[in-house]
């Protein structure tokens, strides 16, 4: 039976040290400020947003959100998220995904800012990532996935792991950094040949296709370890992930639930991103 690796207890490590850092920055004089852009009425993206607003709160963050109707363009995102990246009291940025289809998603990302990127989407923070810089702000999900690797003692360095998804949110930056941590790692998508076989190869399997329950038992190495990072509504509107939690984990030696997997630390890195982007742009005044 797979040891659980539920995501709290490790983004409370992170949270602790954030705490502690922004308290330092208060006493300073320097409050970090974090907004989101939320576009239309949809509900999961409204409760995803009021999470980390409240993350933010407890932690000493001021939050700001800039709700827009469904039917903005993408010039009248541009034109708040210009006015976000030139206000001093805002030091990260974020638009919450997915934005509607009247929206071009990569010219809104493309737009935010760089240095208030806290979602680590902008191409310069991606090629940063790419180059191996250690300057830039990283993908949220990928990092919490490296992080609980790294904190549950799961050697990465010269194992097999597999990335099912190829996003910019996840599976790109993810693939990158178990890469930069010594794995050999391989990407597959919707256009994957045999994707069990490629599940079946992995010491590290990765899941985040947006499928309910895609991975099942047999298609999993016995003793890999197993990320979820799907959130899917199932039967009686009951959330589950990308991996069949109840079959998987009697063949995987660790296994992440869902909920409660990488979900709290997705939020805990955005707090961690938050505060070096707020540290980054007061050093540079």
């Amino acid at each position: 039976m797979a040891t659980i690796l539920r995501g709290n207890p490790y983004a409370n490590l992170i949270l602790e040290q954030c705490k502690t850092d922004i308290a330092r920055l208060v006493t300073s004089g320097i409050q970090p400020g974090l907004a989101f852009v939320l576009v239309g009425d949809d509900l999961a993206s409204k409760i995803y947003v009021g999470r980390k607003q409240k993350a933010a709160h407890l932690l000493g963050i001021r939050s700001y959100l800039c709700q827009l109707p469904e039917a903005t363009d993408t010039d009248s995102i541009i034109e708040h998220i210009d006015r976000l990246n030139d206000d001093p009291a805002i030091h990260g940025v974020l638009a919450q995904q997915p934005l509607p289809p009247s929206i071009d998603t990569l010219a809104a990302l493309e737009q935010i800012a760089p240095a208030k990127d806290v979602d680590g989407l902008h191409p310069c923070n991606l090629g940063s990532l790419a180059t191996r810089r250690d300057a830039g702000l990283f993908a949220c999900t990928a990092r919490g996935c490296v992080f609980l690797l790294r904190q549950a003692n799961i050697t990465i360095a010269g194992k097999t792991a597999t990335v099912i998804g190829r996003s910019l949110i996840v599976g790109r930056p993810l693939s990158l950094m178990l890469t930069d941590a010594g794995a050999t790692v391989t990407v597959c998508h919707t256009q994957t040949r045999d994707l069990a076989a490629a599940c079946r190869n992995a010491d590290i399997l990765v899941v985040a296709a947006g499928c309910p329950k895609l991975v099942t038992a047999d298609m999993v190495k016995p003793g890999a370890v197993v990320i979820d990072v799907g959130i899917n509504r199932g039967q009686n509107d009951k959330l589950c992930g990308d991996v069949d939690f109840a079959q998987v984990k009697s063949v995987a030696s660790h296994i992440t639930p869902v909920p409660g997997g990488i979900g709290p630390l997705t939020v805990a890195m955005l707090m961690r991103n938050t505060l070096q982007a707020t540290k980054n742009q007061c050093a540079d005044e």
